[in-house]
């Protein structure tokens, strides 16, 4: 073998006697955390599963990580598979490895996650699950695994998220009100904000761009529509 050449890696690994039969093994999943502010509630999207083990009860989409794939390409393919969900950019953002949390073998899931406007979606069930639905963050069903502790995690995560990041905007259309947002604001955090405070504060970063458009809510007078402008915040 020329001195330009590679060995793959259990070549190598042989050459050196290393034993990877010395071992265990744990098995990898990737499971996607939907979200989506819908009928004025934070909801996440959940599947039916279709075997054992919990078969029939609701759990967040998801399944095994393939040898020949990254973990990204099997997040995007189990939720492919199991939704029929495509095109959707998705963020790493946790990893869960309790001993017992599957009982089928030692199993280590990779957390992905996604905010997105749900009216963007074409939701079904898929190949590996009987149904699919949106639920109340606030209101889950009975969960699968060790899912209702993924998800008051990745909750608490996104809240927190609220404070340094402009992932709220995920949850809008293109164009929108101050009131509009703050609502998306209010439906994460499960409060109520002060309306004077929240809109000096948001106005005050330079990440809203005014569109001179305006809109009608309700019988107040017309309220300013704003975009996200991304150039400001490259310039932070």
């Amino acid at each position: 073998m020329s001195s330009g050449q590679s060995q793959t890696p259990g070549a190598e690994a042989q050459a050196h006697h290393y034993d990877p039969s010395k071992y265990e093994r744990p098995s990898v999943t990737v499971d996607v955390v939907m979200m989506s502010i819908r009928q004025s509630d934070l909801q996440v999207l959940l599947v039916k599963r279709r075997s054992w083990p919990y078969e029939g009860m609701w759990a967040i989409p998801g399944g095994f990580v393939r040898i020949d794939e990254s973990l990204e390409d099997a997040a995007k393919r189990e939720l492919r598979e199991e939704t029929g969900v495509q095109d959707v950019y998705l963020e790493q953002l946790y990893t869960f490895g309790d001993p017992g949390r599957d009982p089928r073998m030692r199993v280590i899931t990779v957390v992905y996650y996604a905010l997105l406007d749900s009216e963007r979606l074409q939701v079904r069930a898929a190949d590996d699950a009987s149904d699919v639905g949106w639920f109340s963050m606030y209101n889950l069903p009975e969960l699968a695994f060790d899912h209702a502790k993924i998800l008051a995690y990745t909750l608490q995560r996104i809240r927190g998220k609220l404070e340094y990041t402009t992932i709220a905007f995920n949850l809008l259309p293109e164009q929108f009100t101050l009131r509009e947002l703050q609502r998306v604001y209010e439906i994460i955090l499960h409060r109520k904000l002060d309306k004077r405070n929240f809109r000096k504060k948001i106005l005050s970063t330079g990440i809203l761009e005014d569109t001179g458009a305006k809109k009608m809510e309700g019988t107040h007078r017309p309220a300013r529509l704003y975009r996200f402008n991304p150039a400001a915040v490259a310039r932070q």
